[in-house]
């Protein structure tokens, strides 16, 4: 598990073995079942996680009880109800394993600890915060300015590993599409 987050520590900053030895040493693994939840909503969160295997979904459900996915995360991400971490509240999204999944876990508290400690890591968390910002941004861009079909074209391009990972139903819904559209477009793009 380590080298998977050494390797993504790496793929921004330059850590010496014993610098990420004391790093990592921060870190707790977690192992979680198919189905199991990672967060559920009023939940205290205090953890952020790296996803060394597998995927999960962070959903929110309305008070009409339709379920909106928020995220996907699978190998080299990072995934947490951010809001309730920052803000040290009760979580508002439910996480949970689409598959089997090894995480690393870290605290809000020993997260901020080592960005104290190391400049290379709060560099680090910097630009993968900027890159996240971005993503999400760029997400809530497409949903406005965007039809489903280019939304669907954009979500195939961009991670087509998800789509043999993940059920249409489930694309569906992320890209805020019914099941059936979905397959239309599907049908379209194979033609």
């Amino acid at each position: 598990m380590s080298i998977a987050l050494r390797q993504h520590f790496e793929e921004i900053i330059t850590l010496t073995d014993a610098e990420f030895d004391y790093i990592l040493s921060y870190f707790t693994p977690k192992k979680l079942k198919k189905h199991q939840f990672l967060v559920q909503e009023g939940d205290a969160v205090t953890n952020e996680y790296f996803v060394v295997s597998g995927l999960l979904k962070a959903a929110y459900t309305n008070e009409a009880g339709k379920e909106h996915i928020i995220q996907f995360a699978m190998e080299n991400w990072w995934i947490t109800d951010y809001q309730a971490v920052a803000n040290q509240s009760k979580a508002n999204l439910n996480i949970d394993c689409m598959e089997e999944v090894d995480l690393l876990c870290i605290s809000f508290a020993d997260k901020n600890k080592l960005c104290d400690e190391f400049h290379k890591i709060e560099h680090f968390f910097r630009i993968k915060t900027g890159l996240g910002y971005i993503a999400l941004q760029k997400r809530i861009l497409s949903l406005l300015n965007n039809d489903a079909q280019s939304r669907y074209e954009q979500l195939l391009k961009q991670y087509p590993a998800l789509f043999q990972r993940v059920p249409k139903s489930l694309i569906a819904s992320f890209l805020g599409v019914s099941r059936e559209t979905l397959s239309r477009f599907s049908r379209k793009n194979q033609d």
